[in-house]
């Protein structure tokens, strides 16, 4: 039976302004932490606000970072992205960008490196760093956004800032300041989200060989079996008949494909492999559910991998991410809709920002498939995609920048996240030094300066 909602009436109040900045950035992940850097680089007052206890984001769950390369294996994520790769890579906690079949490339990262060299990086930009604060509300004029209110251990306070980007991830930001969002495909799915975890003790020699050297035992999507002979750290993407055979022996296993991502560390193995439909992100009794369920999947996942899989006989369990990974939650509409065909195609545009080359890549909403389709090159992200209609001041860098369903698929992973960063880093430095909305900016003024500090933009 449905619960009846009540409800109360908030009393009014006077809240504090904690602070009163250039810029705000709101979410530490992967975009958040590239346009906090991006906005702050020539002096500006810059803030970066995040929930959590540490920053990274997707970035510190266990994940690879794709997107780096294109699909004609160039590099196509460069500038400010790069260098955080290459601050990692200096204390042995980056991979090089590795070209992968399925992927086009492929960077692995140290988590738990990633959440101390970000938090340096943005301490020497200048940026001032505020978690375990929680956005809860914005300050509106008009249709002009002002400010957010947050919410902590010291109670509920406002930060104003002359621009805010919205690095959530989910819109969270957009959606409160009256931005049109939507979210799903036309029926309201979305892709499900993944709880990662990782084994220590694989001998992930032995998994990759046993690839290389019985293909036909193990089926592996669309990776030639060579590639596996040729690199000591790797992505499986397959291995279809033994989750069949697992599962025929009464194993429940919520996906068709085994998903395994070998770490940096020797003998250290991340399993993407649990899935839960019908999480809806924005929701914290639904997220509360997938938490449960996906921990629940655990343990045959587990059995199935020591049991089946060569490599995982000795394996033991090492950790689960710290939340699960959400594939897909709201997206603003905005100037323009990025759509299927503007990957597919290849389009470009004008106000060009940013490169990606990324896949559509639907995990389905309703059961366990999973669509890939290939573009055969680059395609280009438009700025008029980072910027909501009806609210001013507001700029949106990440996962939830405006497209649709299927176009977002592509355009959701990392690399790609941390390039529009960047570019709406840039654009709100922009709006204020020029005394301009950032809606407003010069476009091919920012272009010209992306260019200059050493990103990619198609010639």
């Amino acid at each position: 039976m449905e619960r009846e909602m009540k409800s109360i009436i908030e009393p009014e109040r006077k809240l504090p302004v904690r602070m009163s900045v250039d810029v705000l950035v709101v979410g530490g992940g992967p975009s958040g932490i590239i346009a906090a850097q991006a906005a702050a680089e020539d002096g500006l007052n810059v803030a970066l606000i995040e929930s959590r206890s540490f920053l990274g984001g997707n970035l510190t769950i266990g994940l690879p970072i794709l997107g780096f390369l294109g699909q004609k294996g160039n590099q196509i994520i460069k500038g400010l992205p790069q260098k955080f790769i290459d601050r990692l890579a200096a204390q042995d906690a980056a991979s090089e960008h590795r070209p992968c079949p399925l992927h086009m490339g492929i960077t692995l990262v140290e988590p738990e490196a990633v959440k101390a060299v970000a938090f340096e990086m943005l301490k020497e930009s200048g940026v001032e760093v505020l978690l375990y604060a929680s956005f809860a509300g914005v300050v509106m004029d008009g249709n002009r956004l002002e400010g957010i209110i947050i919410e902590s251990k010291s109670g509920r306070e406002a930060v104003l800032a002359k621009v805010i980007i919205d690095c959530t991830g989910d819109a969270d930001v957009a959606f409160r300041s009256g931005a049109p969002c939507e979210q799903g495909n036309e029926n309201g799915g979305v892709q499900p989200p993944t709880l990662m975890f990782s084994l220590g003790n694989v001998d992930t020699d032995k998994l990759r060989m046993s690839i290389a050297e019985e293909p036909r035992t193990y089926l592996t999507d669309f990776i030639p079996n060579e590639y596996f002979g040729q690199n000591h750290q790797f992505i499986v993407v397959g291995l279809r008949s033994l989750i069949q055979k697992a599962k025929e022996d009464g194993l429940s296993l919520p996906t068709e494909r085994t998903i395994v991502i070998t770490g940096l560390k020797k003998g250290e193995a991340w399993i993407n492999m649990t899935r839960v439909n019908g999480v809806d992100g924005t929701d914290p009794a639904s997220l509360t559910r997938g938490e449960f369920v996906a921990r629940q999947q655990i343990g045959d996942i587990f059995k199935y991998l020591v049991k089946y899989v060569p490599g995982f006989e000795n394996a033991r369990m090492l950790r689960t991410a710290p939340f699960l990974g959400i594939r897909e939650t709201r997206r603003i509409v905005g100037k323009y809709i990025m759509n299927r065909d503007d990957i597919l195609s290849r389009t470009r545009f004008d106000d060009a920002i940013a490169v990606a080359s990324y896949p559509l890549d639907i995990h389905h909403p309703v059961g366990g498939g999973c669509t890939l389709e290939w573009s055969g090159d680059c395609y280009d992200i438009p700025f008029r995609s980072l910027v909501p209609l009806k609210v001013e001041n507001l700029l949106v860098a990440g996962r939830s920048i405006s497209t649709t369903h299927e176009a977002m698929s592509a355009i959701r992973v990392m690399a790609p996240c941390m390039a529009m960063g960047e570019a709406a880093g840039r654009a709100a430095k922009m709006a204020v030094r020029n005394g301009v909305a950032p809606s407003e900016i010069n476009v091919a003024k920012l272009q010209e300066e992306l260019l200059a500090k050493g990103a990619y933009l198609r010639p």
